[in-house]
């Protein structure tokens, strides 16, 4: 078991525990960060090893010893990637590591008015959100470049998937359809991102970005509506943003339309698509009742 691949996630969350739940039955071990007590003892059971840390803190030293592949999900400030920033030197002397994985965001591209876009597009994120995820992005990129570890940046869609999908706002009563012209929004279901995470780990290409998408940018309001036809209610009214009251932060994702392609992960990785567009991914979550 010692020889055995090591997967280390900065932030295990929804995303970081199904890409980790898989490799655990291919015999991988498998450990990460929390910040909750609750949530560590929780997963134990899992035979994930998990390390309660927050950035500010200082990472016991051994957490990395044996890692090989190590993935980072932990949202950026304003100086950037936050695990950079104190563990530079820690990580460039994990000597085990091979692949590096950092979790952005397809708001980087900002606002493209409907317009497709792909790796190719020049970054221009319209938030502070945004800007921090291409600095972080950044400062990746050139770690890797001076420790010749195979790093790789994902720039993740809406992320959908059991309990956590249109179905569950639905059901839960918190579900709206707001109407804005030509907005599009691209998602990618959880299964599919750890579908790519995988693909990557077998291929590495260090220095590649990929975009995470399914085949079927889409309305939000579109999304809802076939929920509500799955479950057989009423969809709730089409509404304006103003008539809605939307926070800012809600405000900032329907400020924000463009289509995502996903061309690379399908070429240079091999990968096909379990759910390929939100029907099909929404339809098996309604059948295997995850909402």
């Amino acid at each position: 078991m010692t020889n055995a691949p090591h997967l280390f996630c900065f932030g295990y969350g929804y995303t970081a525990q199904t890409l980790g739940q898989r490799l655990l039955k291919e015999g991988w071990r498998v450990s990460g960060t929390t910040t909750s007590e609750d949530k560590a003892t929780a997963l134990k059971e899992t035979d994930v090893q998990m390390t309660i840390w927050r950035a500010e803190d200082v990472l016991p030293q051994d957490a990395l010893n044996g890692v090989t592949h190590l993935l980072q999900s932990i949202v950026p400030d304003d100086t950037g990637d936050p695990v950079l920033g104190d563990l530079h030197t820690h990580l460039a002397h994990t000597d085990t590591l091979e692949w590096v994985g950092y979790l952005s965001t397809t708001g980087v591209y900002g606002n493209q008015d409907g317009a497709w876009v792909d790796e190719s597009t020049p970054v221009a994120p319209s938030n502070q959100r945004g800007k921090r995820r291409v600095l972080a992005e950044e400062q990746w990129l050139k770690w890797g470049q001076e420790t010749r570890v195979a790093t790789h940046i994902f720039r993740l869609s809406g992320i959908y998937g059991a309990y956590r999908n249109a179905l569950s706002k639905v059901r839960a009563g918190t579900a709206r359809r707001i109407q804005i012209d030509n907005h599009y929004f691209s998602r990618i279901h959880v299964e599919d991102i750890a579908t790519v995470l995988q693909a990557s780990i077998a291929s590495p290409h260090a220095g590649s970005i990929y975009n995470l998408a399914d085949d079927m940018p889409s309305p939000a309001a579109d999304v809802t509506t076939y929920a509500c036809e799955l479950l057989d209610v009423t969809p709730p009214p089409l509404q304006t943003p103003e008539e809605v009251q939307l926070s800012p932060m809600a405000m900032s994702f329907y400020n924000n339309s463009k289509r995502v392609r996903n061309d690379k992960i399908k070429n240079d990785l091999g990968v096909s698509l379990q759910f390929p567009d939100y029907k099909v991914g929404l339809r098996q979550l309604y059948e295997d009742g995850a909402y």
